[in-house]
């Protein structure tokens, strides 16, 4: 599964593509230059229970330590796999 980023200066989405298929996007606002927040996860029926939606969040989590960016996951779904995985919290505010 390939998960890809666009990113403008107030918006954002992961994307995650199989097979050519859409299998879930993942969409983040920015707050400020260092900090985005999760706002929205969904994935495409057809790939439910295969882990999309936490590659999309694992995917956020490398691009903030990558780029030194802080995380707010106002979406449920993001919410709990950072509650769910205390060696994440580096990149909550």
């Amino acid at each position: 599964m390939e998960i890809i980023q666009e990113n403008d200066d107030r918006r954002g989405l992961f994307k995650a593509i199989e097979d050519s298929k859409e299998a879930g996007v993942m969409t983040y606002t920015w707050a400020g230059s260092t900090k985005f927040i999760i706002d929205h996860t969904e994935v495409n029926p057809d790939f439910k229970g295969k882990g999309v939606g936490q590659q999309m969040v694992m995917k956020a989590v490398a691009y903030a330590r990558a780029n030194h960016l802080k995380i707010m996951p106002l979406c449920p779904f993001a919410k709990s796999v950072f509650d769910k995985n205390p060696d994440i919290a580096d990149v909550l505010f």
